[in-house]
């Protein structure tokens, strides 16, 4: 089974005890650079569980990346490869500036030359850290080669072309992503569930909305019953990268146990993801297969 992503950036993180007020400095207590970016992270964690992985981005081409010269990983010198900058407090919340860099010029060029690797994938997953014209191409491609589609509209624009809805199998968001998609408050289970049944009267086969500590709701085309997958109780350290941990195993569950009902895999990637908030850092914090239970692989 294989998962392709689409995304790369490199990440800086500072720990506080809070989160700065606007014009506020504040001391931090711990510092480092890592390696992120929404498919970026998915990708790695789907290959910890056990999956082939691809993965389609740009990067500047003056920065040395021990995976640079991969197949599908582009270079561009009139950009910078992508970044972040990330805050977690003490209680383990965040705050992210993101600026796309060399991710806004992948273009329909870069796609054409993965088109080998999107249509022998089981799933595509893809999200709106590159121009969303090309997220909507890969995934329009995946679609015509009878491959299944996660899409994570994150970061959220309000709006998103249509087609976005009519091309996900699955429509993966968090509250927030919820809220500026529908309009309305998404803080609840019941809110959540009115939002996912607006987002799939626009064309989704499948609905999640993650609630965070939670857990998710999961909506299915054709299906009215609210099914709430409640989220392991676990106490989090640092939860960047949980959504994103959360997608990818969702991905290596619909690659690897395509007959798995969605909320059970919904329910195992929530877990996986509560593995991944009790360390800091995003990808060093994502578990191995070897890390886990043998419950979480069984049919």
């Amino acid at each position: 089974a294989k998962c392709s992503a689409i995304l790369h950036t490199v990440f800086s993180l500072s720990k506080a005890p809070r989160l700065p007020k606007a014009g506020e400095t504040i001391h931090g207590h711990k510092f480092f650079i890592g390696f992120g970016g929404k498919g970026a992270n998915q990708c790695i964690q789907a290959a910890r569980l056990g999956v082939k992985t691809a993965m389609v981005c740009k990067v500047w081409n003056k920065q040395i990346l021990s995976f640079s010269v991969a197949e599908f990983v582009k270079q561009s010198s009139d950009a910078v490869t992508g970044a972040a900058s990330i805050t977690v407090d003490d209680a383990g919340e965040n705050a992210i500036v993101i600026v796309a860099g060399a991710n806004m010029l992948l273009g329909a060029e870069e796609l054409q030359e993965a088109l080998p690797a999107i249509s022998h994938t089981k799933v595509l997953v893809c999200q709106l850290e590159i121009s969303p014209q090309t997220s909507l191409q890969a995934m329009c491609m995946a679609r015509d080669n009878k491959v299944k589609t996660i899409f994570n509209p994150a970061p959220a624009i309000p709006d998103l072309d249509p087609d976005f809805y009519r091309v996900s199998d699955v429509f993966c968001c968090n509250e927030s992503e919820a809220e500026l998609l529908t309009g309305s408050s998404v803080a609840s289970v019941e809110e959540a569930h009115r939002a996912g049944q607006e987002l799939l009267k626009r064309g989704c086969g499948s609905v999640i909305v993650t609630l965070g500590p939670q857990g998710c709701v999961v909506l299915k085309g054709g299906e009215s019953t609210l099914k709430h997958v409640p989220a392991p109780e676990v106490t989090a350290v640092d939860t960047t990268g949980a959504g994103d941990s959360f997608i990818g195993a969702l991905a290596f569950y619909m690659a690897n146990h395509p007959h798995m009902p969605l909320e059970e895999m919904a329910r195992r990637a929530n877990l996986v993801a509560g593995v991944s908030v009790r360390e800091i850092g995003t990808q060093t914090s994502f578990p191995y297969r070897r890390d886990l239970p043998n419950e979480y692989f069984q049919e």
